[in-house]
């Protein structure tokens, strides 16, 4: 699928543009300037022709901020990857250098290149758009990106300038989804970085860098899915600004999206009461989990270290006591493969199918052997088992009064059903039926 990238100094509306454009509001939108930092990816259909749209952060450059260098380089390599450019930039203010700068790397660059002249409003405003012939880029098109002016005749320019669809190989949705979620500065984007082996997200020390959810396509060592980063979540009383709050809602979205999350937690601070809370979010929403502890390198250790460690995450996430605990280190790179094998047989355990045969084979017996205690002088029996066909395991037990059968046998149910098929990582539902 050939890929428009769109790009621009900071806050001339690329990302307003970009939301129009995949028809929902995927990216983040703030009147503050550099609310973008990585490159964000989405679906475009227009006039039956489908392509792929990148957004990036605001380019600048000689600055000191440790986010503009990175977004820097995150806009010139969504150049590179693009078949074609967009580059946005404002009526009202005119050329300035910073869009001489990337008028300049876009001539270079000698992609197909179509200029749009943002928030022209008026009619007024159109003539203040005449000026960007300047930049020597071509044909410029008006437009406004907040209320969808001028985009019809510019995306006929775009469609006209993409190449010829190539061969309708990613159609990815029905890939497994893998969340990385965790608190903020626990190293989810230096993890999604470590796996896909390229700098894909921007990756500083201050807390709080990456702020939309960042899909990614994977496709190594024989494990194929789409990898989310996501922002860190912070308690509610702790978050101040807009901004971060619409981050943790496109984390929370993106744990409901998933099929399997990775719960990143800071070797030194250990299972905090918010790792907790993101934890029982997981659990909420039924979705696959693996526990990855990061920084283990900076712990000091001893033969029983990694044992106790362990028994003290267990004791804290009871009765979940099957899921995956892997240590990291992923700046060393560190038990990294393990992270995706984990994640890739929690996966497979999150979406096995048991056949009804093979179920009441191997419950009927343990039932018989240990039958629901009797409610009233009323005694229950369980007829037969299935599995309903549902993203996560649930099973249905059919039976003659199942008011009666209460949590703790259900519990009984759900552990014995995880010792005859392997559930590890994921959650199990039980329900009772009427037969």
């Amino acid at each position: 699928m050939s890929l428009l990238a769109i790009v621009g100094r900071p806050n001339v509306g690329k990302s307003t543009l970009f939301n129009r454009l995949v028809g929902m509001r995927q990216a983040i939108v703030d009147e503050v300037a550099g609310v973008t930092r990585d490159r964000h990816y989405g679906k475009c259909e227009w006039c039956g022709n489908e392509f792929s749209v990148v957004d990036t952060g605001g380019y600048t450059s000689n600055s000191d901020d440790i986010f503009e260098e990175e977004i820097r380089k995150q806009v010139v390599t969504a150049i590179e990857e693009a078949d074609a450019v967009l580059f946005m930039v404002e009526a009202s203010t005119g050329i300035t250098d910073y869009d001489e700068e990337i008028a300049d790397l876009l001539r270079r660059s000698g992609k197909p290149v179509v200029v749009a002249v943002n928030k022209v409003d008026s009619g007024e405003k159109i003539y203040d758009a005449f000026q960007f012939y300047s930049l020597g880029l071509g044909e410029i098109w008006s437009i406004s990106a907040a209320n969808g002016g001028g985009t019809g005749d510019l995306l006929d320019q775009i469609v006209k300038i993409l190449p010829e669809d190539k061969a309708q190989d990613d159609d990815r949705s029905d890939l497994p989804h893998i969340a990385i979620v965790g608190k903020p500065n626990v190293g989810k984007s230096s993890l999604a970085n470590a796996l896909l082996g390229t700098d894909r997200n921007i990756v500083t020390p201050l807390a709080g860098t990456t702020r939309d959810s960042i899909s990614s396509y994977y496709n190594k060592f024989g494990h194929e899915f789409m990898l989310v980063d996501t922002a860190g979540m912070r308690k509610k009383t702790k978050v101040h600004e807009d901004l971060e709050f619409y981050s943790v809602m496109r984390s929370i979205r993106a744990i409901e999206h998933s099929d399997v999350c990775i719960l990143m937690i800071d070797a030194q601070t250990g299972l905090e009461s918010q790792d907790m809370n993101i934890f029982n979010l997981i659990a909420r929403n039924r979705k696959g989990c693996v526990i990855v502890v990061n920084k283990w390198d900076t712990i000091e250790k001893d033969s029983n270290t990694m044992k106790e460690y362990t028994e003290a995450i267990r004791a804290r996430i009871a009765p979940f006591d099957d899921i995956p605990i892997i240590f990291t280190s992923v700046i060393n790179k560190q038990r990294i493969l393990d992270v995706l094998n984990a994640a890739s047989q929690v996966y497979g355990n999150y979406s096995r199918k048991i056949p009804t045969s093979q179920l009441n084979e191997a419950m009927l017996p343990e039932i018989e052997n240990y039958p629901p205690p009797a409610w009233k002088g009323k005694y229950i029996k369980i007829k037969y088992v299935t599995q309903l066909p549902t993203k996560s395991p649930s099973f249905a037990f059919f039976c003659n009064l199942p008011q009666y059968i209460k949590e703790p046998y259900k519990r009984f149910l759900e552990n014995r059903l995880r010792s005859k098929f392997d559930f590890c990582g994921c959650p199990i539902q039980i329900y009772m039926r009427q037969k």
